[in-house]
């Protein structure tokens, strides 16, 4: 296995059904370099290899996924008999009972689910890190974060454990740990991926999931085994008339592209950020696209509130009915300190700003489309950072310092939470490093139900600045 990470998950598949390697020797593998990442990076929250070992001796079903190693993150997505933390020590003896019907869908597929990865508590920050697990690190600097929320998904799969990792996206938690580690990231359409059972949405519609991966037709090639409608969705993603790894065969036409540099409260990229993205555009440019300047018209301080509105209401849903079903009321050393101040605030928010913040999200997709639609734009670029990633510490939910954690986690991806709102596609693809040597990712967006079209981009820049053979210092080949 010493060739493990020249391969991508369909080059692994496309092994295991030749039969030159077995899904067992293919997992115990993963294990192998997980241990090591659990260690080094502090990247993985659960092993359960016997989980793994059962599915394997029952049969794969045959697919072109089966026989691949592949973690889900310890937020959201349940596997029957495995642990479900939230990254919160008030969850720290959870153990699901059922497989979420994304796990299921994985299973059907073949694909082989080993480990959980951490996620910073709830989700709710941009770096991961929680007083539970500790401080997540990414491969390219042990000093730097790996990303937030699903930055132990973008620390493993950068560092050679697995191809590609289930991943969530809230607010950027899926394109951020990608542009923080130099990988592909996809944020899909509302509705596209399921999330259930039980609740079929998150955060009112903001979060959805999908996966951080080294390939984009890894990326495509999962969301086509995973996607559509579940039982009790409100709503579903339209459907495309050619796959989305087929799509990844035929070239964009000439795209035009919004360019997108200021975020909505005002934060520009810094010289790193913003060297990327004049690249980029250069780029774009001679593969015979073109890019306009432009920006909707959208109101930073009202999007910052509704976001800050919206996530502490379920917050404390969720740590209260957490206590209820522990039988006891909340302690101390439940939760960190900026958790614990948005439960007090999402205990104390009118039911009216719930409605307010509703209409904001509204608000927000109707004025995107509008000016796509008032600018001819097929896309959007924006730096999906705004600098390097951040020091470890400084994204921490456990900060002493509120303020500078405040300024600090509101200008470090400014652009991502728009698509949340919007429930529109978007994503990270890894175009630039910086000096230091790191990755800064730059961000696509599209209308709502384009991930087509975005797919597509991706593998036609994917081609003219090839990033597979990137290495970050920590790797385990």
């Amino acid at each position: 296995m010493k060739e493990y990470t020249q391969y991508d998950a369909i080059g692994l598949a496309e092994l295991v059904a030749k039969k030159e390697v077995s899904p067992k020797e293919l997992m115990d593998e993963a294990v192998s370099r997980a241990e090591k990442a659990k260690e080094e990076l502090n990247c993985v929250s659960a092993l359960f290899p016997d989980i793994a070992e059962t599915q394997i001796s029952e049969g794969l079903p045959k697919g072109p996924l089966s026989g691949i190693p592949f973690m889900t993150k310890d937020l959201g997505v349940a596997v029957k008999g495995a642990p479900l933390t939230s990254g919160s020590r008030l969850f720290k003896d959870f153990v699901a009972d059922k497989n979420s019907e994304l796990v299921d869908r994985y299973r059907k597929a073949g694909i082989v689910t080993f480990g959980q990865t951490t996620s910073p508590e709830y989700g709710l920050t941009t770096s991961t890190e929680s007083a539970l697990f500790g401080q997540t690190k990414n491969p390219w600097n042990l000093e730097r974060t790996s990303g937030g929320s699903s930055g132990g998904a973008s620390s493993a799969v950068a560092s050679g454990v697995l191809p590609l990792a289930q991943a969530s996206d809230g607010g950027g938690s899926i394109r951020i740990p990608a542009a923080c580690t130099g990988l592909f990231g996809m944020k899909p359409s509302r509705g596209r991926i399921p999330m259930g059972p039980v609740r079929t949405e998150g955060w009112s519609g903001l979060s959805t999931v999908h996966a951080v991966s080294r390939t984009v037709r890894d990326n495509a090639l999962l969301m086509d085994l995973t996607h559509g409608r579940e039982p009790g969705s409100r709503y579903v993603a339209p459907d495309e008339q050619v796959s989305f790894l087929d799509q990844l065969k035929n070239a964009p036409r000439q795209l035009r592209i919004a360019l997108w540099t200021t975020a909505p409260n005002g934060t520009k990229p810094d010289a790193e950020a913003q060297k990327g993205l004049d690249d980029t555009v250069s780029l774009l440019e001679n593969l015979g696209h073109i890019v306009e300047a432009s920006a909707p018209a959208l109101s930073g301080e009202a999007i910052g509130k509704a976001l800050l509105m919206n996530i502490s209401a379920y917050t404390a849903d969720l740590t209260q009915s957490r206590a209820q079903a522990l039988g006891r009321p909340l302690q101390d050393d439940d939760l960190e300190p900026l958790t614990r101040d948005m439960v007090n605030l999402g205990h104390t928010v009118p039911m009216s700003m719930l409605a307010w913040a509703n209409g904001v999200f509204q608000e927000t997709a109707v004025t995107f489309d509008n000016w796509m639609d008032a600018g001819n734009f097929d896309l959007c670029l924006s730096p999906m950072l705004s600098r390097e990633p951040d020091m470890l510490g400084e994204l921490s939910l456990s900060r002493e310092d509120k303020d500078a954690y405040g300024k600090a986690v509101t200008s470090f991806a400014p652009h991502a939470s728009v698509f949340n709102m919007t429930g529109a596609p978007a994503m990270s693809v890894p175009l630039h490093w910086s000096s230091n040597n790191l990755p800064i990712g730059m961000m696509f967006g599209a209308r709502y139900g384009h991930e087509g079209l975005l797919y597509r981009l991706a593998a036609q820049l994917e081609e003219a600045k090839p990033w597979f053979d990137k290495r970050p210092p920590v790797i385990y080949d």
